[in-house]
């Protein structure tokens, strides 16, 4: 093995191992009374089930496909796609195990101040940080060792992708049906405070946090992270320069990197405010990434006009990530006026709030797809106009996007521990709300947890973006290795005057809109399933309210579990389904045509589903602060909440896998595209 080689390698292990160390600090901390053990443990367990459960329809299905894909497109596709699908369910395992194990420990540490429970939150939060992208790396890394081509490889896309859209889908219906069914009995009929323990929906809500929250985006960001690097790579041997072969991993190996200082220098003394640590270790991970950049690209790629370009995109792509988080910030920060209008709106009843949070969702799109076209404009203009002589231009401008892209992911570290340690903190309020521990160590933990809820935001964003940069380089990979099999068979016009290109851009625009009503749907039907268990229990036993029974946790938990595994087939499917369709009736112009729709249409969904929601959650939370629980404007803002709730934690975050599913299993099957249809 060369030094590019060994790099990538190094990093992936030096961030287990820091993970491995901070799990160990985790598990010395004290864990709390038996009573805090008790609620963490049933969480614990019921995460398990539904996960368990989950994983006996997942796994079969892996297995098939895997042996689908290595018979009919190859062995090394197929090995990818296990590689893939088997990391994407450890990366959800992961997650889930440490956020339960942290978020007892937080609870129990409230009562010694915001700054020991930040950072319990915190370090949870990064073990994940640190162990999710290590994997994608180590196995993007070792199956491009030992396959070279990445085409050979690109199933470890669909296996990423396939998974994680199944733990999201899942986790997100489990998580929000079991929250709404316990705020709306809950909280607005019953009118208790949210996560008390006379709520028969309680623990569930506690088990979604963590399916949801925690696993779903666990695999989420290690599929984004495959999926990116795959693009990258894929354009590279497009290319065809062997110094830019490994260039897009020695960016992850960078970030990787910059991600374990930026979370070591994070302390938990004479924190005031949680952003500023948080921002810090951002900042400090940025700085160094965009060093690390550098020294690879002056070191591996040489001193030419080639490679300072390309370095340039990097930079681009690490700006991107601050630049989302601004403005993600701006629309669902309590501090600032779109949610301001929104609790505002409030006054005039249920109506006005919706509509109100619907237009800021809407408005926030604006800055962000600016954004992330202006990224895209010059990091391809960058890297097209320093294109060597000889070479083609339009290539070498695809390569620099994907490689923004890929500079953002590089940073799927430090962000992702900014995101995990929100869900952490959401659990651990409901323990000690749950126990009873006090006013005072609630405070602690709804302050933590309400910058989670940012935070969360943010890291929805920034997988979005994320999704539609590697999207649009993975379709040009897609329509050139389309032009290598079916050249001198089909004719392939990808210009607007091709009906199949038309058609599969109403078909792709489509699908983000059939799979967000079918995702809203099977939420709200579990849970209304979930309403009618808690009214029963609510009229069965009396004491349940009055405090001196207790309710049955247990059938809850087990109605959110059947009814998430239940609803997660119908858009699984049609993501599967649709690109194979399409391309064996109408061929690669349509697909091409089909991936592109989605992009356009589902990438500003996505982050409208993912803001209106995050909006709608913070504008709650500022009624709240204000002293205003239990008052009209309270219980119609906690409405708002729960609408948002399909809407940031299952269909946005769900949109952004459906994209990269969708280009994924284009590029694998591209041979099958036989157009039986010719138009």
């Amino acid at each position: 093995m060369d030094l590019q080689q060994i790099l990538p390698i190094v990093a992936g292990i030096a961030s287990f191992v820091v993970a491995l160390g901070i799990v160990a600090w985790i598990t010395k901390q004290p864990s709390g009374t038996k009573e805090m053990m008790d609620i963490s443990n049933a969480v614990k367990v019921g995460a398990a089930a539904f996960l368990r459960r989950e994983m006996k329809i997942i796994i079969p299905i892996a297995i098939a496909l895997s042996i689908i894909i290595g018979y009919f497109i190859g062995f090394s596709n197929g090995l990818a796609f296990a590689v893939g699908a088997t990391l994407s369910a450890v990366a959800g395992l992961i997650s889930l195990k440490i956020t339960v194990k942290a978020a007892v420990r937080a609870a129990h540490l409230s009562s010694s101040g915001l700054g020991k429970t930040f950072a319990m939150a915190f370090r949870g939060g990064a073990t994940v940080g640190l162990a999710v992208p290590a994997m994608a790396l180590l196995a993007i890394t070792g199956l491009y060792m030992v396959y070279p081509n990445p085409i050979t490889i690109a199933g470890v896309g669909i296996g990423a992708s396939l998974i994680a859209l199944f733990i999201r889908i899942g986790g997100g219906i489990f998580t929000k049906a079991a929250d709404m069914g316990a705020d709306l009995v809950g909280k607005v009929e019953a009118n208790i405070p949210e996560d008390d323990p006379r709520n028969p929906a309680t623990i569930a809500d506690n088990v979604g946090d963590n399916v949801g929250d925690a696993a779903g985006m666990g695999s989420d960001v290690y599929e984004s992270y495959i999926v990116t690097i795959l693009a990258s790579l894929l354009i590279a041997a497009l290319i065809g320069a062997p110094e830019i072969f490994m260039y897009p991993i020695l960016i992850g190996t960078s970030g990787m990197i910059a991600s374990i200082i930026g979370i070591v220098i994070v302390r938990s003394s004479n924190i005031t405010d949680v952003m500023k640590p948080l921002n810090l270790s951002f900042y400090v991970s940025a700085t160094i990434a965009i060093i690390l950049n550098f020294i690879f690209t002056y070191y591996f790629l040489g001193q030419t006009a080639i490679a300072y370009a390309l370095f340039a995109t990097t930079v681009i792509g690490v700006i991107l990530v601050p630049v989302i988080q601004k403005i993600t910030d701006r629309y669902t920060n309590y501090k600032y006026k779109p949610v301001q209008d929104i609790v505002e709106s409030a006054k005039w009843g249920y109506a006005s709030l919706t509509l109100m949070g619907i237009i800021k969702g809407m408005q926030s799109t604006g800055p962000f797809m600016i954004a992330l076209i202006v990224a895209i404009i010059i990091s391809f203009s960058v890297a097209s106009n320093a294109a060597p002589e000889g070479t083609d231009p339009i290539l070498y401008g695809i390569f620099g996007t994907s490689l923004t892209a890929m500079a953002m992911l590089s940073l799927a570290g430090i962000v992702l521990s900014i995101d995990a340690f929100g869900p952490i903190a959401d659990n651990a309020g409901g323990i000690v709300e749950m126990t009873g521990m006090g006013e005072e160590n609630r405070k602690v933990t709804d302050e933590i947890d309400a910058v989670g809820n940012t935070t969360k935001a943010v890291t929805k964003g920034f997988a979005i973006a994320s999704a539609g940069l590697a999207a649009l380089a993975m379709i040009q990979a897609f329509q050139f290795e389309a032009a290598h099999i079916f050249e001198g068979v089909l004719e392939l016009n990808y210009s607007l005057t091709n009906v199949t290109v038309i058609v599969g851009l109403l078909v792709g625009g489509l699908i983000p809109f059939i799979i967000t009503g079918q995702l809203i749907n099977g939420v709200s039907r579990a849970a209304g399933k979930m309403v009618d268990e808690v009214r029963r229990q609510f009229k069965s036993d009396a004491g349940i309210l009055a405090g001196t029974s207790k309710p049955d946790y247990a059938k809850c938990v087990d109605i959110a579990t059947a009814a998430s595994i239940k609803e997660l087939w119908k858009p699984a499917i049609i993501a599967i389904i649709s690109p194979i369709i399409l391309g064996i009736l109408l061929g690669p112009t349509a697909v091409a045509g089909l991936l592109m729709g989605a992009v356009v249409t589902g990438i500003p969904l996505a982050y409208h589903l993912a803001n209106t929601g995050g909006a709608w959650d913070n504008a709650k939370k500022l009624v709240e602060m204000q002293g205003d629980k239990g008052t009209e404007i309270h219980k119609v803002a906690v409405v708002g909440d729960i609408i948002g709730d399909p809407y940031k934690d299952t269909a946005g975050p769900a949109l952004n896998t459906v994209i990269k599913l969708l280009n994924t299993i284009a590029i694998v099957f591209v041979s099958a595209f036989i157009a039986i249809l010719a138009l």
